[in-house]
């Protein structure tokens, strides 16, 4: 029986797709291609599924096929696993492996996974009104309030987990997002028109807590404010490690997407004007000149991630631009570099080849946010 119900819904998926208005517009799909890059590139024995070769992906105006594989994935909690691509044309067998695990509780916001799939569900139910998809909407926003601490705060998994993904995660975009699409949802952005008046006062009070939890979170370091860290203690908010080569210590790359974020908020108050004042000029004293990235071309050498076929170096060069690096030790503010055996380490090349290569220690985000600044100060400083 229960093998006749899994055949049964696969087939009603597969048939869902067929004779589908062609003529849909396409709707953009870039904020998956983090956990696209992931499926296709990296060795992860936790996946569902692996892609088969020359995976087969549907185009971006088959948004129906696509909205089916994203609620295809949506587990019954509302949330998601990451790092999957939701234009592949998967095989039944793909299909029934991804069905069983609708019980799963292992869902996440990491590489810009939950936020992004209620985002594009609710554009295609505006364009299509299929009713399976509001609900597939309505059914993640419950997840991500009902994943928000009481803080304010979002953790990296939800329901909790034990590690580091129970902390307040800025890393890959996860608080931002789901905070941004609070903000969307309450400001009845058209993609959320049809979302009913109570949701959208919940996702005010969600926003709201979210902005002065991450307010909050802003570190002061020898007695100066600065920026973030990528995860924050869920209970203090101080810094805190998150994987074992990402230490605590202020994180300029995550940091620069929250003040750009702070920078667009319209009449800003005294605090929100104080924490953009501060991580201006943090990042003003901790620029880096005359030093670039070189890539260099390797023979292929295996790990057990992945393939790595280059190296980088950092050389020096006068005519660089300025430059930051992703952590600056708390304390002292010295370039940080680490490894997956959590050592401080003080320059690249003290890396290992396989972290050297496969993570982006160096940094000019920054510079989005200076540049950006002037305007902002002229607008809204008196």
């Amino acid at each position: 029986m229960k093998k006749s119900f899994l055949t049964l819904a696969i087939g009603l998926l597969t048939l869902s797709a067929i004779g589908q208005n062609s003529k849909l517009p396409s709707i953009d799909m870039k904020e998956f291609q983090d956990g696209v890059n992931h499926w296709y590139g990296i060795k992860d024995k936790t996946n569902l599924v692996d892609p088969v070769p020359n995976q087969p992906v549907y185009s971006l105006n088959q948004i129906v096929e696509i909205a089916d594989n994203v609620l295809l994935f949506q587990r019954n909690n509302g949330g998601w696993p990451k790092n999957y691509d939701m234009k592949a044309v998967l095989t039944p067998e793909q299909k029934q492996k991804v069905i069983e695990t609708k019980a799963d509780t292992h869902t996440t916001f990491d590489n810009s996974t939950t936020y992004t799939h209620i985002a594009y569900l609710a554009k295609v139910y505006s364009i299509t009104k299929e009713k399976r998809f509001k609900k597939g909407v309505e059914k993640g926003i419950r997840f991500c309030m009902n994943a928000q601490y009481n803080n304010g705060g979002w953790p990296q998994y939800f329901p909790l987990e034990k590690g580091y993904s129970r902390h307040i995660t800025f890393n890959d975009g996860a608080y931002m997002g789901v905070l941004k699409m609070m903000r969307d949802i309450a400001d009845n952005k058209p993609e959320y028109a049809f979302l009913s008046k109570k949701i959208k006062l919940k996702a005010e009070k969600s926003y709201q807590q979210g902005l002065n939890c991450l307010l909050k979170c802003q570190i002061t370091d020898n007695g100066e404010l600065t920026v973030w860290c990528q995860q924050h203690d869920e209970v203090t908010l101080q810094p805190t490690w998150a994987r074992a080569f990402e230490p605590p210590s202020i994180c300029n790359g995550e940091s620069a997407e929250i003040v750009l974020y702070l920078m667009s908020i319209e009449n800003p108050d005294e605090q929100i004007v104080r924490a953009v004042k501060a991580a201006v000029k943090w990042y003003e004293e901790s620029k880096i000149y005359n030093t670039r990235l070189k890539k260099v071309d390797i023979q292929p050498e295996e790990t057990k991630l992945r393939t790595v076929k280059y190296d980088l170096v950092a050389v020096t060069d006068s005519s660089a631009s300025p430059i930051w690096t992703r952590y600056y030790e708390l304390g002292s503010h010295r370039p940080l570099f680490c490894d997956r055996n959590s050592k401080f380490l003080y320059s690249l090349a003290e890396v290992s080849l396989e972290r050297r290569s496969g993570y982006a220690w160096y940094v000019n985000s920054p510079q989005r946010v200076l540049d950006k600044y002037p305007q902002w100060a002229k607008k809204w400083l008196k």
